[in-house]
């Protein structure tokens, strides 16, 4: 039987990040996966989803090519193509994760681990001992319970469903759902997008959601809040879909958007003593142990943040613990993200909601206009910038926009906001004129 300083149950960022870390301190480390290597972000996730919204766009640039000169026949879209292409790209990234791992030095276990006790785990019928072992098996899609579900996809199968569906239900209203419908919409489908809440995008700033919602309806997807699905069933030409309000819509696809749940299922996590939480998610401290000090939990898994550059420093806070100075911590404050709908939202701090539970009094900054390329393009897309402002300290507690390449604006203010920066070192920096992020530089006169 083997014996390790580091096992690590799953393949994904946060595993192969701790894996590589662990090897390159001079720990034995071996890591163990059942799938292709890079979890959800590579293989069903942030990489083929962001390569897709890309092919979304280029639909729109050609008819916004015109106001600037460009004329011809317009151009065909083929699904075939763009699944082939994202395939062969992703099956180059699976092939970069395994030599980034062995050329680390780390032992590549190719099969199912299950927990056999506390330091023991069974590889495919081969039993491996480890001083410490890391659980970071990621999550997975969870289908809504309505009758008829089984005829719905997740978001795991939408990258390559077959024929594509020239329309297309997606039920949810988070930034799984949103963004699909938004790069379906752009691909050609026609896209109604169900949400049983009042507003898509519970979490994020009222004006971000409201206005992402209105851009989105503009851009042709039929978004239908307060609404629910009753039943889905097989109809002559299609899916009928049945409202609890009576209504029904038919349509080629059923997109099931609605969360995701931690992969813990026939982990033997039982054996082995480790206790899940009241959400289903491995419970562990501040420092990723679990109730079972030497087994430890990152990524989603523990279901804190579900993002990859997340789970991707919890991987670097815990390996310096295991194997470090131990100085490296995890902050969870301004962690920023985007949105890849049609347009992006990009932001990072607290919503303007939040800033007034922990603060009171703020000073909030609102920009809207028309981007300088629209103004030939002839689209009626806009863009939404917005600062909430502690209105004692003057320091910017959050950076919202709604725009074309937010997330590429958004990356750089983030470090701004976690140095601590003021509306005044706002105000004192020189904009890049002509550019949409300078408005965030220049905007001088608070809302009422």
């Amino acid at each position: 039987m083997d014996q390790v300083d580091l096992l690590v149950i799953g393949g994904g960022s946060a595993g192969v990040r701790a894996a590589r870390m662990a090897a390159q301190r001079g720990a034995r480390v071996a890591l163990a996966e059942a799938g292709a290597l890079g979890g959800t972000c590579v293989n069903l996730g942030c990489i083929p989803k962001k390569l897709y919204s890309y092919a979304a766009h280029h639909g729109e640039a050609f008819e916004e090519s015109h106001g600037f000169g460009w004329s011809g026949p317009a151009p065909t879209f083929d699904w075939a193509t763009l699944k082939r292409n994202r395939a062969i790209e992703i099956m180059r990234l699976n092939g970069v994760y395994e030599k980034l791992l062995i050329g680390a030095g780390v032992q590549l276990m190719r099969g199912r681990a299950v927990l056999a006790d506390a330091q023991t785990v069974q590889i495919e019928g081969e039993r491996i001992r480890a001083a410490n072992i890391l659980i970071a098996t990621g999550g997975a899609p969870q289908r809504p319970d309505f009758p008829g579900q089984e005829l719905a996809i997740t978001s795991n199968e939408t990258f390559d469903l077959e024929p594509f569906p020239q329309r297309l239900l997606v039920i949810g209203g988070g930034y799984i759902a949103c963004e699909f419908a938004s790069i379906f919409n752009g691909l050609g489908s026609r896209v109604t997008q169900l949400y049983r809440g009042a507003q898509v995008l519970r979490g994020f700033d009222d004006d971000i959601r409201a206005f992402v919602a209105a851009e989105m309806g503009k851009k042709g997807v039929d978004l239908r809040t307060n609404a629910q699905v009753a039943t889905l069933q097989r109809a002559a030409t299609g899916l009928q879909v049945t409202l609890r309000d009576g209504s029904t819509v038919e349509v080629d696809a059923v997109l099931a958007a609605t969360g995701r749940r931690p992969n813990v299922t026939g982990l033997g996590l039982e054996a082995a003593g480790v206790r899940l939480d009241e959400r289903g998610a491995i419970a562990v401290d501040d420092e990723f142990r679990t109730c079972v000090p030497h087994i430890c939990a990152i990524g989603d898994v523990i279901d804190r943040v579900q993002l990859t550059p997340v789970a991707l420093a919890e991987a670097m806070a815990l390996v310096d613990r295991m194997f470090g100075s131990g100085r490296r911590r995890m902050d969870y404050e301004n962690i920023p993200t985007a949105v890849f709908t049609h347009p992006d939202v990009g932001t990072v701090g607290l919503t303007e909601a939040q800033a007034r539970e922990r603060f009171g009094r703020l000073r909030i900054y609102r920009s809207e206009f028309r981007p300088l390329k629209h103004t030939l393009s002839m689209s009626t897309e806009r863009t939404l910038m917005k600062l909430v402002v502690d209105d004692a300290t003057d320091r910017v507690l959050g950076v919202h926009m709604v725009g074309a390449e937010a997330g590429e604006i958004v990356q750089g203010f983030a470090v701004a906001l976690k140095a601590g920066a003021t509306k005044a070192a706002f105000d004192s920096t020189v904009g890049i004129h002509p550019t949409a992020a300078e408005e965030f530089v220049t905007m001088r006169e608070p809302v009422a």
